[in-house]
């Protein structure tokens, strides 16, 4: 592995950092064989119960590297890329995209692979594929209708259109927004109430919702019951706990 892309392990949760800051992490493929091995190693880890994808420096990313697409880059394999995020999405873990400046198309592909955005106010969100005649390829046509609804994401997408945090609020497409003087302190405390819940449900749960993603609501609720796991192994230590601190 190179250093473009680092994980820093805290207190039941891990940080991913995109860094190549003299770059605007813009994204190129030696990152994402990075970000390819972090997370195959996260999938055989155990006592995480969150992971927090940010960039280092100014901004999360400014996107796909450019210049090694006007280079000709050469992934492993054709959808190598997209694989690579939908290794990262699949985690049976909890992930937090946490953005702050930049983060255009590529950089919002990857955004999007996590569970949901949170946005610093000096966030700034846009897909550009249209204004340098490309077309999405690591997921944005069907991560983003499903975050922000299909007309939002077709008026995202034929614009080119750049936004800030609060927008990106208001759409659908970030959880919430923070001011950036707060931003570290939150995405600590966020990680770390998220890491303290079951890690068996938090599993569960994400299997749950993928499978439940475009089935009928009937469908969808028998294989909640049907499929759905119920019980964990920490459930008899947590209930016991709550019932001690009532006493």
């Amino acid at each position: 592995m190179s250093d473009k892309v680092l994980r820093e392990d805290f207190d039941g949760w891990v940080q991913i950092t995109l860094n190549r800051p003299e770059k605007l992490n813009s994204l190129d493929v030696e990152m994402f064989r990075d970000l390819r091995q972090i997370s195959q190693d996260l999938a055989e880890s155990e006592g995480i119960g969150c992971v927090v994808l940010r960039g280092a420096g100014k901004c999360f990313s400014a996107g796909h590297d450019l210049s090694g697409i006007a280079q000709g880059e050469a992934p492993p394999s054709k959808g190598w890329h997209s694989e690579t995020l939908r290794m990262l999405e699949k985690l049976p873990i909890p992930i937090i995209a946490a953005v702050h400046g930049h983060c255009y198309t590529g950089a919002l592909e990857v955004a999007l692979a996590a569970d949901f955005i949170i946005a610093s106010d000096t966030a700034r969100f846009g897909d550009t594929h249209a204004k340098f005649a490309l077309t999405p390829v690591w997921g944005m046509s069907v991560r983003l209708p499903r975050r922000v609804g299909i007309a939002t994401a077709k008026r995202l997408m034929f614009t080119s259109e750049m936004f800030g945090a609060e927008e990106a609020v208001r759409i659908g497409l970030a959880e919430y927004t923070v001011p950036q003087v707060d931003f570290d302190a939150e995405i600590a405390r966020l990680a770390t109430q998220i890491s303290e819940q079951s890690h068996f449900s938090h599993a569960a749960n994400k299997r749950l919702l993928d499978r439940s993603d475009g089935k009928s609501a009937d469908e969808a609720l028998v294989r909640e019951w049907m499929d759905g796991e119920g019980r964990g192994p920490d459930m008899h230590e947590r209930i016991a706990a709550l019932q001690n601190r009532k006493k």
